[in-house]
């Protein structure tokens, strides 16, 4: 977009959208069995809250976490959201059994006319909400911070209608130097948006979202990867290797990423790496990253943001993960994978054809017997530091074998409940035989992701007409 049509935008933004964007910014420590909470600062962010005020109150089920803000006086429930947090993964880690970490985490809310109680709420062994930590935020307080943080230039990707009418959608560039944001940038995140839009429900409500872009420029091109000695202090502080797994990127700086961000009208927030090494990551309702010069940048993309955006679990099983496992199974909350505790109340029980046996009968043991083969080559190649051409040749050669096996399942395109997912051979399933949360095979989200995400859509920009 021209920068006089984006100076239109931000001004129409302004006139439509008055109210403020107040933004709570919280130290969050501990370790196992220790839980704490303290206040870092209170902020009022340079752009109006982007958000519809009749959908202010998401009353799904979603998010290891939701916080709730309420009017002091009178306990009117004005705000609330699911989400998840760093420090949520981080605990689950073997690091946690011994030693207490401090994270980051911010709560964004539209500017109150008065005084509001901010409770945060996590669940209990149970899966139901309790709250766990409570504040007190005055927007008169003298002590919040209004002076702008350091401008950013926005670029406005994708621009149908006005924020809060429309999902916003955030790309943020890491580890792109100056030059590379001028003419490098918007071409990568113009070819993430198409993307995301290639896939259902995306594809068919393209118009119900914005996409902004917004490029801080590094001193040096990429990012972290302390595992193989390389180490890069950027606008946002990307990094690969985050919890000790190779691939997994996220950023700790949490401070930083918002007071960058704040420049832009966004709800969900992907980071684009510049870089060509396999890597992503995504935390319902925090953010998601994304290796953007990778050869499968396009899947990752896709899968990292369906965890960010709808809170939907890892299908797979077989990929080594930093997590521990929690144990206890019980019935998890996200939309796509059950513990299959009660089949005859299964969560997805309306989608499954009559006759579709539960569990549903799938290849299995010869999935994960070359599973094993796949895992132990991609070790070697990473343990070797291969050039990144080996490993996605490894992957194409993992993706053929997969689709020419689940062609030759009964039950492929069905949904049922399908053994292994969210991390686990034999605790989890899953709704269908494969889909973008399971496989980087050529398929689209299954039908019970794109509910799932569908109703995300309809929270933010309203349901589509006939629903």
């Amino acid at each position: 977009m021209a920068a006089a049509g984006l100076a239109s935008a931000l001004a129409s933004l302004a006139a439509s959208a008055a109210t403020p964007t107040l933004r709570l910014d919280l130290h969050h420590t501990g370790g196992r069995g220790v839980d704490i909470y303290a206040v870092d600062r209170v902020v009022v962010e340079p752009l109006p809250w982007p958000g519809h005020p009749d959908r202010a109150v998401d009353t799904g089920d979603f998010g290891g976490y939701r916080f709730e803000v309420r009017d002091a006086a009178t306990g009117r429930l004005l705000h609330a959201r699911g989400y998840d947090s760093i420090h949520a993964e981080w605990i689950s880690t073997a690091e946690a059994e011994t030693r207490h970490r401090t994270f980051h985490e911010s709560l964004r809310f539209a500017m109150p006319a008065g005084p509001v109680d901010v409770v945060v709420q996590r669940r209990n062994e149970q899966q139901a909400f309790v709250a766990v930590w409570q504040t007190r935020v005055d927007p008169a307080d003298p002590f919040v911070e209004r002076a702008p943080p350091p401008a950013q230039s926005l670029v406005a990707i994708e621009r149908n209608g006005e924020p809060a009418d429309k999902v916003d959608l955030l790309l943020l560039g890491d580890g792109y130097t100056a030059a590379e944001c001028a003419a490098k940038f918007t071409s990568d995140a113009r070819r993430m948006a198409d993307a995301l839009f290639r896939h259902e429900p995306f594809r068919s409500r393209r118009s119900d979202f914005n996409v902004w872009g917004l490029c801080p420029p590094s001193g040096e091109s990429g990012i972290a990867r302390p595992s193989t000695g390389v180490h890069r202090r950027t606008p946002v502080g990307a990094t690969y290797d985050a919890f000790g797994s190779e691939r997994y990127v996220l950023t700790f700086d949490n401070r930083s990423l918002r007071d960058v961000a704040a420049w832009a009208p966004y709800e969900f927030l992907t980071i684009l790496v510049n870089g060509a090494t396999y890597g992503g990551g995504g935390i319902f309702g925090t953010f998601a990253t994304v290796a953007v010069d990778n050869d499968w940048a396009d899947y990752l993309f896709v899968h990292e943001f369906g965890h960010h955006f709808a809170g939907l679990a890892d299908e797979y099983y077989t990929s080594p993960v930093a997590y521990e496992s929690a144990g206890k199974v019980v019935e998890p909350w996200e939309a796509n994978v059950t513990a299959l505790l009660d089949p005859a109340r299964l969560k997805w029980a309306d989608l499954v054809e009559p006759g579709t046996p539960v569990p549903t009968p799938w290849p299995k043991a010869e999935f994960e017997e070359r599973q094993r083969e796949f895992q132990e080559r991609r070790k070697q190649i990473r343990a070797e530091r291969r050039p990144e051409s080996v490993m996605s040749a490894l992957f194409r050669e993992e993706r053929e074998f997969t689709t020419r096996l689940f062609a030759t399942s009964s039950h492929a395109g069905q949904v049922g409940a399908f053994r292994g997912a969210r991390y686990d051979a034999l605790a989890y399933y899953r709704p269908q035989l494969d889909c973008v949360m399971f496989t980087r095979d050529e398929v689209p989200f299954c039908r019970v992701c794109q509910r799932a995400l569908e109703g995300v859509i309809d929270l933010y920009a309203g349901p589509r007409a006939g629903r």
